[in-house]
């Protein structure tokens, strides 16, 4: 029968915190200029547009519901 030794050996790794870490140098953006979208981007993005828009619409009309605006009209 055929044994099987284990070879493994762990690896121990410092974790630093990122409060005591050494602060890095952030990536400036300036002159970078406007980014080419494609088509199916910009569908993305209207139609997340659109999909915010009626749930703020939804969203007001509810509140608006719910102070008894639309009593009234009832």
């Amino acid at each position: 029968m055929a044994t099987m030794h284990n070879t493994y050996e762990p690896r121990y790794l410092k974790v630093v915190h990122p409060l005591h870490d050494v602060p890095e140098q952030k990536c400036s953006s300036e002159g970078l200029g406007h980014i080419k979208m494609t088509l199916p981007v910009r569908i993305s993005l209207g139609a997340l547009r659109a999909y915010l828009v009626a749930m703020t619409l939804m969203l007001g009309y509810h509140v608006l519901d719910l102070a008894g605006v639309f009593h009234a009209w009832k």
